[in-house]
Formats: C-alpha cells, sequence, structure tokens
C-alpha cells in the first residue's frame, strides 16, 4: 500500500484482534497506521474501536476519531492490547455458551433466550452464527495466545468442530440455526424436540401458598 498512496495516507485496519503495533513493524512511516474496528452488524452497531499501536501518531489516531464521529458512530480510544477492549469482554460471553453446550446443559435457542431476557440484542449463538464460527474461533485463538494462553480465553471444542464440519453459521446456511437461503434463522430440530418431550410441571408442598400456585396454574391450564 505504501507504494500506491502519497506520504500523507492513513492505513487503518478493520482487524478485531491482530496487533497494530505488529501490523505497522515493516511499514516506512509505521506512524500512519491506525486501528478502526466496526462491530456486527455494523450498521446498527454505533461502537467503533480506535486502535493505537506504539507508534501510531496520536494525529492519525484523532484523525480517525473524528471521521467515525461524522459517520455518526461512537468512536472510542484503544492501546493496541489481546483483544482491545470489547472482543477481551466478549471472549467469555462466547466462551460460557459455548461450555454450556459443551456440557449439554442446555440448547442454543434456551441461551439465546436467557441472554436476550437479561437485555442483550443477540444471543452469543446467533451472534456467533452472524459473525462466522471460522472467524470467532480464530480471534478466540488469537487473544488466547496472545494472553499466554490464560484458561479465560481458552478456545471450545464445540466450535472447533463446527468449523471443521463447514458449519460456519449464516454464511454458509448452517451454524447453529439454519438459514434457508440465505434468510431468517430457523431452529436446528434440537429445541424443537425438546418442546415435544416437555413434561408435566408437578408442584410439590402444603398449605396456603401452594394451593394459591395451584390454582394460578390450573387456569392458565
Amino acid at each position: 500500500l505504501e507504494a500506491i498512496v502519497d506520504e500523507q495516507t492513513i492505513l487503518a485496519s478493520n482487524t478485531s484482534s491482530i496487533s497494530i503495533t505488529a501490523l505497522a513493524k515493516e511499514l516506512r512511516a509505521p506512524g500512519r497506521l491506525v486501528g478502526m474496528h466496526f462491530f456486527n452488524p455494523v450498521p446498527l452497531m454505533k461502537l467503533v474501536e480506535v486502535v493505537s499501536g506504539l507508534a501510531t501518531d496520536a494525529d492519525v489516531a484523532a484523525a480517525i476519531f473524528e471521521l467515525a464521529r461524522r459517520w455518526g458512530k461512537t468512536p472510542v480510544h484503544a492501546r493496541s492490547t489481546p483483544g482491545f477492549i470489547v472482543n477481551r469482554i466478549a471472549r467469555p460471553y462466547y466462551a460460557e455458551a459455548l461450555a454450556l453446550l459443551h456440557e449439554r446443559l442446555a440448547e442454543p435457542a434456551t441461551i439465546d433466550a436467557c441472554l436476550r431476557g437479561a437485555g442483550f440484542r443477540m444471543g452469543p449463538c446467533e451472534l456467533m452464527d452472524l459473525i462466522g464460527h471460522d472467524t470467532n474461533f480464530a480471534v478466540t485463538q488469537s487473544v488466547y495466545e496472545a494472553n499466554f494462553f490464560d484458561k479465560r480465553y481458552q478456545p471450545s471444542l464445540v466450535q472447533r468442530e463446527m468449523v471443521d464440519g463447514g458449519l460456519l453459521g449464516r454464511k454458509s446456511g448452517r451454524g447453529f440455526y439454519r438459514y434457508p437461503d440465505g434468510g431468517p434463522k430457523t431452529g436446528d430440530g434440537e429445541a424443537e424436540a425438546a418442546a415435544a418431550r416437555a413434561v408435566p410441571l408437578v408442584l410439590h408442598g402444603e398449605g396456603p401458598i401452594a394451593d394459591l400456585l395451584a390454582s394460578r396454574l390450573a387456569a392458565s391450564g
């Protein structure tokens, strides 16, 4: 890129985990390189991480910050540390969901419903499907290695198997959910089968509270 642009041109990477310091290392003018990391889905997500490596000029970071602000985004400055800000926070969001799946404690649709109910716009499973499991897994590996194999960021065997099997999410037509013809997600059959196996509710106990619960449950069918 340096061979075809002038010296005033800023070079910005949308990487979510690669070191900006490392990317700039071989440049003649490493100060021109900065991170400009957007988030999925980009049209809806306001945040942009403006990531400075060790050599990034302060004026370059400020120019990208202002550009993102003019586009109606919410820019924040970040240092070039593993995962920057959001991916360092987000790894456990994915990892805990994947751990629940690995231990067969819940289905993807259940996990997603719980997190949406807690206020998240998307659950972790549907978000991984949107990002792509190959990309998400690669970022997890990168953050894990960059943090000297801290177990908090350990990749998941569940996700590795999905990548190996080509179940990459929305872009491949199937991940945790199916995406017929690139359309909205449908269940993978497991949640529906679980619903079909639903067992009757049993109320244990005696007394006024139990009687009240029994009457309300009966009234609701």
